[in-house]
């Protein structure tokens, strides 16, 4: 795309997609505006990609398993359950695996379903689903605090250094090189070793440690090329701050690959932590953990027979699920920061919403380079 695109369609500043300024537009038509563009639109763009669908699917409902499953779940207990119960065998009074019941929730009783181990249970009679339930919010928690981390600190340090140029860049990039000179597995058994952490914020930062540094070089070699287009040049000459000119003009530009690297850190921290938590490496005594389900259910013979094969593999299609969504949503969230995209599914136009954006010349064109 050209640099005369590039100043047409960025994703941020005070022109937005329109052709007319927001002055000559009511409150009213300003507010209606940017909720088009900035939500109407993406939802749209979202509901007709299959993958974004999809992975917006999957990643919500991990979501609400870690915010209302364990407010609906019975928490898993030694011996609350036969053992070594297969999947749908309940073992209550008729067979059924479940019953309609009331439920507490948040306070509030509220119809329910009661599933009696509708996953089976493990060897010492706890439910697999109770367990999966009740791992998830520490998982989402771990895994949200290492994107947030790694999306952050990256971001930051890879624009500024590639913006600003000089001193600052030499001093960031020389700092980034000795993070990723560091031997990571090495460098992440001590810190384990040292800290013993047993809460998921600081597990999140300690397995994304090193995440941070190269999607910070990446981002710096996206920055010198952004920094030389029109617009950027064009709010430098109007004064604007440096934290400004990034912020408003750079960061928009480069969001799909925060996303996708963003989402790759994420998938890193699943991956390390179950790995981890199966090699007996993470403290986790009585913290159910996927990873630990995963290390129990091999050590008790998950492998070497059907009757507890179910505890081997539901915690492992939780992880692929898992990943599997963050990578469809990571994909679709591509195409809702594409402002190409994005002005094609939107309403109104720089002309204050009177008419569709396929009828909009300026739109019209973009919407042709796809």
């Amino acid at each position: 795309m050209s640099q005369g695109n590039q100043s047409e369609t960025k994703p941020a500043g005070s022109g937005g997609f329109g052709t007319v300024a927001d002055s000559s537009l009511s409150r009213r038509e300003r507010y209606r505006r940017v909720l088009d563009l900035w939500v109407v639109a993406p939802f749209r763009v979202v509901w007709n990609d299959v993958r974004a669908r999809i992975g917006t699917a999957l990643v919500l409902g991990f979501v609400t398993v870690g915010v209302v499953g364990p407010a609906l779940v019975a928490e898993p207990r030694v011996g609350q359950a036969p053992l070594l119960v297969g999947p749908f065998r309940g073992g209550i009074v008729g067979g059924s695996w479940y019953e309609v019941t009331n439920a507490s929730l948040f306070g509030l009783s509220v119809p329910w379903l009661a599933f009696h181990w509708p996953l089976g249970t493990d060897n010492v009679g706890r439910g697999i689903l109770e367990q999966v339930v009740h791992a998830t919010p520490r998982m989402l928690t771990m895994v949200a605090t290492a994107g947030l981390f790694v999306t952050l600190l990256g971001t930051t340090v890879g624009a500024l250094a590639g913006y600003t140029g000089g001193r600052l860049d030499q001093l960031l990039s020389t700092a980034v090189d000795i993070v990723l000179t560091l031997p990571g597995l090495p460098l992440l058994l001590i810190l384990v070793a040292l800290l013993e952490p047993e809460s998921p914020v600081v597990l999140g930062i300690v397995l994304s440690l090193q995440g941070w540094a190269g999607m910070a070089r990446a981002i710096r070699s996206q920055v010198l090329t952004i920094r030389s287009t029109s617009y950027v040049e064009a709010s430098r000459a109007m004064g604007l701050s440096t934290p400004a000119i990034v912020a408003k003009e750079i960061v928009p530009n480069i969001m799909p690959f925060v996303m996708i690297n963003m989402v790759n850190a994420m998938r890193n921290v699943i991956f390390a932590s179950v790995g981890l938590y199966f090699l007996g490496l993470l403290p986790f005594s009585e913290v159910v953990n996927w990873g630990v389900m995963l290390q129990l259910a091999y050590s008790n013979g998950g492998l070497l027979t059907l009757d507890a094969a179910h505890w081997l593999l539901v915690p492992m299609v939780s992880i692929i699920l898992l990943s599997m969504g963050l990578i469809l949503f990571a994909q679709g969230m591509d195409r809702v920061f594409n402002p190409r995209v994005r002005a094609r599914h939107a309403e109104t136009t720089a002309n204050g919403g009177d008419e569709p954006a396929e009828s909009s010349p300026r739109t019209a064109s973009l919407g042709g380079d796809l």
